[in-house]
């Protein structure tokens, strides 16, 4: 299958499936043609202007105001993809690299950074054969964008950095020489068109978005089942008490728990307690706040993927080139940072229900064993989703709060947007896992209620996680149940 980009709106969906589903991508006609009318326009202006270009004929940063020769400009371009490759600390993950390759493409795609349209057709080549340059999480500022991991993402086009290939690691040259490609010879200005934008924070915060929406929907459902297995109320759920309050997240919230809890038996029967814990009784205020935050960032990402974020900025329609501030990072930043908040609260929360289960209320066993004592259960089961919770929790320091000036002051104010990116990945995947302990969790207490049955949606995820992870009934080594819990929560399309 084939994606054609185009200067039209990019959505996360389109993202999601183009990476899951193995899409190839190409440029559409009107592509290379704004491609190619920008670097003509580009070109031309060099040869007529005696005016300084940032960038283009000038050093960068602080050395602006340096002049280059003309004979120098490609070598200008290689020097700036050379020293800026300085990340270190974690490999970016394969799935990542891909989609900062696809906004790179669709951030060029619009004419109005000064590519070639070969330098284009190589990331596009990257792309559609899975070779995954080598880029680490630290080194980027977030202004001038993504400086370092971008110079890592493009090196191999100039047979420079290191890439994987089919599992395997290997030199730029060697991926080159495998290929049949000659690499890239780079013009004035495309070093820095390469190098600086916001496709890495970017792909950060669409990578995290895309979990973040299905563990919101996990969330919802994972709750349900331990509400049902906590013997709880369902008054709170009233789709009455939230017209009161109509925020659209609560109120999704509410209607998704009466959808699931409908035809349940457990619910129906008589009550003994007129008061559920805020963990239970507050779940559409909790994640319809955790849904509203989503649905905003979501927003303000949707136009940063499909935006020209490189500087300085080409407009061959105005006849202008423009040394601005297009790859500062900050529009993304602080709603990354809000965004790692509101996921850390929906693992909070999911780990508080995670206790209530295990403690022993409600007519359920301690630990949720037949014979506590002689078996702990899931006693360490909750502590390790403490410990990831507080982990989360830690993490949740904004980024965005700090600037640390760079080159001799130039680049006085940065976004530290790549810091937050990175936090929000690893804050989605600790949630991830919390959710993966809950459900664990409340399978093993729903077991406990039988022979009521709940309701049939969640009968039907509770006998497919029965597939893979059995009921526990003494103690047993733990930690493959947990992992076998988060490949469900990953692989399982939930019916509603």
């Amino acid at each position: 299958m084939i994606h054609k980009i185009s200067a039209w709106h990019l959505t996360q969906d389109m993202i999601d499936e183009i990476i899951t589903k193995g899409y190839q991508i190409q440029l559409d006609n009107d592509s290379m043609e704004r491609i190619q009318k920008c670097r003509d326009y580009l070109d031309r202006k060099i040869a007529e202007t005696d005016q300084p270009i940032y960038g283009v004929t000038t050093g960068f940063g602080s050395l602006c105001d340096v002049n280059i020769d003309p004979d120098q400009m490609a070598q200008l371009q290689i020097n700036l993809m050379m020293s800026h490759a300085c990340g270190v600390g974690d490999r970016v993950p394969n799935e990542v690299v891909k989609i900062m390759m696809l906004l790179k493409v669709q951030s060029l795609s619009y004419g109005h950074s000064g590519c070639k349209l070969d330098t284009v057709q190589r990331l596009i080549d990257f792309f559609n054969h899975d070779i995954f340059p080598i880029v680490y999480e630290q080194g980027s500022v977030g202004a001038s964008g993504d400086l370092v991991p971008l110079a890592h993402l493009c090196l191999p086009l100039v047979g420079l950095g290191e890439v994987e290939y089919k599992g395997q690691r290997m030199t730029g040259a060697e991926i080159l020489r495998r290929m049949g490609w000659q690499p890239i010879k780079l013009a004035s200005k495309e070093g820095l068109a390469l190098l600086n934008g916001t496709q890495n924070m970017s792909a950060f915060a669409v990578w995290s978005l895309i979990h973040a929406k299905r563990l919101a929907k996990w969330a919802d459902t994972v709750a349900a089942m331990s509400l049902e297995a906590f013997d709880g109320l369902r008054d709170p759920f009233n789709i009455a008490v939230h017209l009161v309050r109509p925020h659209k997240g609560q109120i999704a919230t509410a209607e998704r728990l009466n959808q699931l809890l409908r035809g349940s038996e457990m619910i129906q029967q008589k009550k003994v307690n007129v008061q559920d814990p805020y963990s239970f009784r507050c779940i559409p205020q909790v994640h319809g706040a955790v849904k509203d935050t989503l649905s905003y960032v979501k927003s303000v990402v949707d136009i940063e993927i499909n935006a020209a974020t490189d500087n300085p900025t080409v407009c061959p329609e105005e006849d202008l080139i423009i040394s601005a501030g297009n790859f500062h990072g900050e529009p993304i930043a602080l709603p990354m940072d809000f965004l790692g908040l509101a996921m850390s609260e929906l693992g909070n929360i999911s780990e508080r229900r995670t206790y209530k289960l295990v403690s022993g209320k409600r007519g359920l066993p301690s630990f949720l064993v037949a014979n506590p004592g002689l078996n702990s259960g899931f006693m360490i089961v909750q502590y390790t989703a403490a410990s990831i919770v507080s982990q989360s929790k830690t993490l949740c320091m904004p980024s965005s709060a700090d600037s640390i000036p760079t080159s001799q002051g130039q680049e006085d104010h940065v976004s530290m947007g790549a810091n937050a990116g990175t936090k929000l990945l690893r804050i989605t995947e600790n949630t991830e896992r919390v959710l993966a302990i809950e459900l664990f969790t409340a399978a093993q207490a729903l077991d406990f209620r039988r022979p009521l049955r709940s309701s049939p949606l969640i009968e039907q995820i509770h006998e497919a996680y029965r597939q893979v992870v059995p009921f526990i009934d003494h103690d047993m080594v733990m930690y493959p149940y947990i992992a076998k819990s988060v490949d469900f929560l990953r692989n399982y399309e939930l019916p509603l």
